[in-house]
């Protein structure tokens, strides 16, 4: 079982038997120039030029390799993560400069070492945070990189990876999740909260999943919900009566939503006095502003996290990544993937995930 609080002490504990080797990645004044294998100039990568529908994804045959600079790793990747957040970024919801290559996380090779970096080696099998995953090859961050240990498939880490970090942090950090607590769970049966069922009833919480369909219902059930709403379903549609109903017209502890727009008064409705709303997605949309009066009657807390701002030291993403790998080393935290896609088939990726056709994570093959 995975630790329930965060103190200092526990967290340089866990860094001392950690999976990476710990503050030596980041800075060392051993090496002046990049020390690579055999790498080629031209790379396969996916470019978003402008921002709009899937597609603006294009596929690129020979887009130039990157060269990795002060702090950086070069990595050949084996698999590459997809994420909703993805979309945010290729439709403009999320502004980033253009062009771009899209994608948060990957798991590959070592190939090449940028200046000043230590603690790794060419060749080493590892998984980084960082961007530019639709591509073949990737810079990334010698401190956002870590070695996937022994026993671990590329392909497990990264169905759990950037989501796994992401429902770590937010149940034991923007919501301690305690035994006992009731759950509301949007999404339940998606990349995010195949993990989070999981992890929440690790912890002895009461959960409350809502999902799209007979069969990603089926599967929520399956990972231990206590109580699985169809919102497809006729009766489903009201689903804050269902929740009411769960917890005895109490309301749940706290919700976790990243559906967004269709879903966030009905979260309001759902939670307790006193209770915690999380929002951490717009799978429908953005929630609109809130008028803070209407937090006022039920005392509510809202919060809206991000992993990135929980893991911004390094000794923050160590604790997290070897919570994570324990619990799937252990067999506590089961991986679902969707599918693996070429990377020719990254329009089709994104439209599986904007028309909520996906059950556990998609991944791509560079």
């Amino acid at each position: 079982m995975f630790s329930s609080s965060l103190p200092r002490s526990t967290i340089r504990l866990a860094a001392l038997n950690s999976h990476f080797t710990p503050s030596s990645v980041v800075v060392s004044r051993l090496s002046s120039s990049v020390r690579n294998m055999s790498v080629p100039t031209t790379m396969k990568a996916i470019v978003v030029e402008k921002t709009g529908g899937p597609e603006v994804l294009e596929l690129r045959t020979s887009h130039p390799v990157p060269t990795p600079t002060e702090g950086q790793l070069l990595i050949k990747n084996n698999i590459s993560g997809v994420n909703f957040i993805d979309t945010y970024f290729r439709t403009g919801l999320y502004p980033s400069a253009k062009p771009e290559i899209l994608g948060r996380e990957g798991a590959g090779t070592v190939a090449a070492l940028g200046p000043n970096t230590s603690g790794f080696k060419v060749g080493d099998r590892v998984a980084w945070l960082a961007t530019n995953g639709y591509a073949e090859y990737t810079a990334a961050p010698a401190a956002k990189t870590v070695k996937i240990p022994e026993g671990l498939k590329d392909e497990d880490v990264m169905a759990s990876f950037l989501s796994g970090l992401t429902v770590l942090s937010f149940v034991k950090e923007t919501y301690p999740v305690q035994k006992g607590d009731w759950v509301l769970l949007h999404a339940a049966a998606g990349g995010a909260g195949f993990l989070m069922t999981q992890i929440l009833k690790t912890i002895g919480a009461k959960v409350i999943g809502t999902a799209g369909g007979p069969e990603k219902c089926a599967l929520v059930k399956s990972l231990g919900a206590d109580v699985v709403i169809d919102y497809r379903s006729e009766e489903g549609k009201d689903w804050v009566k269902l929740v009411k109903e769960a917890t005895d017209g109490k309301g749940v502890d706290v919700v976790y939503d990243s559906v967004g727009k269709d879903t966030w008064e009905g979260s309001l409705e759902a939670v307790k006095r006193k209770g915690t709303i999380v929002w951490f997605g717009n799978a429908s949309g953005p929630v609109p502003p809130i008028p803070l009066p209407k937090l006022s009657p039920k005392c509510v807390k809202i919060a809206r996290p991000t992993l990135f701002g929980y893991i911004e030291t390094r000794e923050e993403f160590e604790f997290y990544t070897n919570e994570l790998f324990n619990l799937l080393s252990s067999g506590q935290l089961k991986t679902k993937i969707h599918k693996i896609y070429p990377l020719e088939d990254i329009a089709q990726v994104h439209n599986d995930l904007e028309g909520r056709k996906t059950t556990g994570k998609p991944l791509l093959k560079p």
